[in-house]
């Protein structure tokens, strides 16, 4: 099996069209739904893929998390992410 190829600065991810990404009042969280369940995500995560709309590069969306919770240095950590999502089939980047 072919490893899938890094997510780099440049990729545009977004969700693939079998998720959902909602919040899940009960839980007072957001969920990654699919047809086959869902996944319950923690905050920096549910930021992320709410930025994974396939309109902006993988830069636009760290700097736009950086700006919007006041912190630097999420580049590692954004593009980590990234390829956990991509591996698990969540997103998808052109």
């Amino acid at each position: 099996m072919t490893e899938p190829a890094a997510i780099t600065l440049e990729h545009q991810p977004r969700l693939r069209k079998l998720f959902r990404l909602q919040w899940e009042e009960v839980q007072q969280q957001h969920v990654l739904l699919y047809p086959e369940g869902m996944v319950q995500l923690n905050q920096p995560a549910a930021e992320i893929l709410k930025r994974c709309s396939g309109d902006a590069r993988v830069a636009a969306i760290v700097s736009d998390l950086e700006q919007a919770f006041q912190q630097t240095n999420l580049q590692a950590d954004v593009l980590s992410f990234l390829q956990i999502a991509h591996t698990q089939g969540w997103i998808e980047h052109g």
